[in-house]
């Protein structure tokens, strides 16, 4: 056995605690003590060794069944690649051969499904092999349970987010995901008698590494499917209150929603979360505080806000800040021609045991003054090999991340993405920046806003919003967008695109597509 699927063995074996999922159906939560879960699993790897699959596909809804193939494939010795199923209004068809391509370019022989996915995938012509999960993951073993050989030194094929550009496949090995999964638990202090609670879809590196590091430390850990929590987000905090969890993890959309609304909130008790994690997109500080402050009145304390800093290629996370720091921020001085504006930034910790990071000097204003702005770059034992089809990464070098940050005494500041960067006017200008001025006028959804920069190159460089806007008043929104975003960003946009409510386009992880949103405009058919 490798050295992740050893850990799990002996974690899962021995624990006294449960997993429990969500049945969407019955709206019931149902327990698997975690001995249960490793049994299924050794009966997903034996069949896997019987097939001699290269490597595992694994699509469905979070089932037992589908946590057992995903943590099978580990204890098999082989590589596990997680896909989402079709979003609403997806043809069926479509999305099937997408998934099947998507599996066999990550080198997936054989996928496990379930339910209308395993009939949809089994209906496209696939060069890999669809079988049922729900058949290779039985409640007991038959017999004792011997390893597989394993094939090749990866443990998860992780697909990258491609907000801004075309996703790629990242190659994790077994002693990578165990490193990230201890570094996680050590800076969150986790320990017997915690319960984790998550909606996290299994296929997003933040919400894989939130499941494993509860089976890897042995405590309870609730978990819904994303489905459930889009239908109704603030069954969230329900489930938060009746797990009792006291750790729970969500990207900034979802504490930003919930604060915003919080008026809607009744009846729960958050008095046991003591860590909350935040990752996964961009932190608005303002509504992230405003989620804690009206979470105050359920015994949410503020200092389990946990705004954190990962991305697929080192496993998940790379900084966490220490248990019960809070939200921390940072705040720097932005000079326009309509006066001075402050920008605040969240400060996102240091970096978990084994990693590093670095700042690494580039060219340019960064339109942030004061401070020492350059490209984040990181290394460490949680860091991937490489990605599929690419020469293997030097484990000594650094990886450019794309993104830039500097450091505080707090820890690392992240200000956006490199290439993401807006030019107008000589002055640069962070997307989020604009994108959080923009949600702040009435009719614009949160979460639902796109700054980017077109005519690069041009003599008249121009910086352009779309937004999903819903509304009696357009023109008089687009006015106040413009006046908000010149006062506040120093920059008066050169267009304001609104769209219909679910129209930008997004990752399979929520993320909105900068990228084909600019695709979108320079090609002329916005509107």
């Amino acid at each position: 056995m490798n050295s992740l699927a050893s850990a799990l063995t002996d974690s899962m074996t021995g624990a006294g605690t449960d997993l429990v999922l969500l049945d969407r159906e019955s709206g019931a939560w149902q327990r698997y003590p975690w001995p249960e879960v490793h049994a299924r699993s050794t009966n997903v790897a034996a069949r896997i060794g019987d097939t001699d699959a290269s490597a595992v596909g694994v699509v469905g809804e979070p089932t037992v069944e589908f946590v057992a193939s995903i943590i099978g494939a580990f204890l098999a010795g082989r590589g596990v690649s997680v896909l989402p199923g079709p979003v609403r209004g997806a043809a069926a068809d479509q999305w099937a051969h997408s998934t099947l391509a998507r599996f066999a370019g990550a080198g997936v022989s054989h996928v496990l499904s379930q339910g209308t996915y395993l009939e949809q995938l089994r209906a496209a012509d696939a060069v890999a092999v669809v079988d049922d999960m729900t058949g290779w993951a039985g409640q007991a073993r038959s017999g004792p349970f011997e390893a597989p050989t394993p094939s090749g030194d990866v443990a998860i094929l992780q697909g990258t987010a491609g907000s801004t550009g075309t996703p790629r496949t990242v190659r994790l090995s077994p002693d990578a995901v165990l490193a990230n999964l201890t570094g996680i638990n050590a800076r969150t202090e986790v320990r017997p008698g915690d319960v984790g609670c998550s909606w996290l879809p299994l296929y997003h590196d933040m919400g894989l590494s939130f499941l494993l590091s509860g089976a890897l430390a042995g405590v309870e850990t609730w978990q819904a499917p994303t489905t459930a929590f889009q239908a109704s987000p603030f069954r969230w905090l329900t489930w938060l209150s009746d797990s009792r969890a006291s750790i729970t993890a969500a990207p900034n959309m979802a504490f930003g929603m919930i604060g915003k609304y919080a008026r809607r909130v009744t009846g729960v008790d958050l008095s046991h979360l003591r860590v909350a994690l935040n990752g996964g997109e961009p932190v608005d500080c303002e509504l992230t505080a405003l989620f804690a402050t009206e979470m105050a009145r359920f015994g949410f304390s503020t200092g389990a806000l946990a705004p954190s800093y990962g991305l697929a290629e080192s496993t998940c996370a790379v900084t966490v800040p220490a248990t019960g720091a809070g939200l921390l921020t940072d705040e720097v001085a932005v000079v326009t021609g309509n006066g001075r504006s402050v920008r605040r930034h969240a400060v996102l910790g240091h970096a978990i045991a084994g990693m590093q990071v670095r700042i690494s000097p580039r060219d340019g204003e960064s339109g942030v003054s004061g401070r020492d702005v350059g490209e984040v770059e990181i290394r460490g034992s949680s860091m991937m090999s490489g990605y599929v089809g690419d020469d293997p990464l030097d484990p000594r070098s650094w990886f450019p991340t794309g993104d830039l940050g500097y450091f505080t005494d707090g820890g690392l500041v992240v200000c956006g993405r490199a290439k993401e960067l807006i030019t107008v006017a000589g002055r640069n200008i962070f997307p989020a920046e604009v994108e959080r001025v923009a949600a702040q006028v009435p009719g614009v959804r949160e979460g639902a806003v796109v700054a980017v920069g077109t005519g690069e190159g041009s003599i008249r460089p121009g910086l352009v919003i779309t937004a999903e806007f819903r509304g009696p008043d357009e023109a008089g929104a687009r006015t106040e967008l413009v006046q908000q975003v010149a006062s506040q960003c120093g920059v008066v946009p050169s267009d304001v695109v609104f769209v219909k409510p679910g129209s930008l386009p997004r990752t399979s992880s929520g993320k909105l597509r900068r990228l084909a949103v600019k695709q979108t405009l320079e090609g002329g058919s916005s509107r």
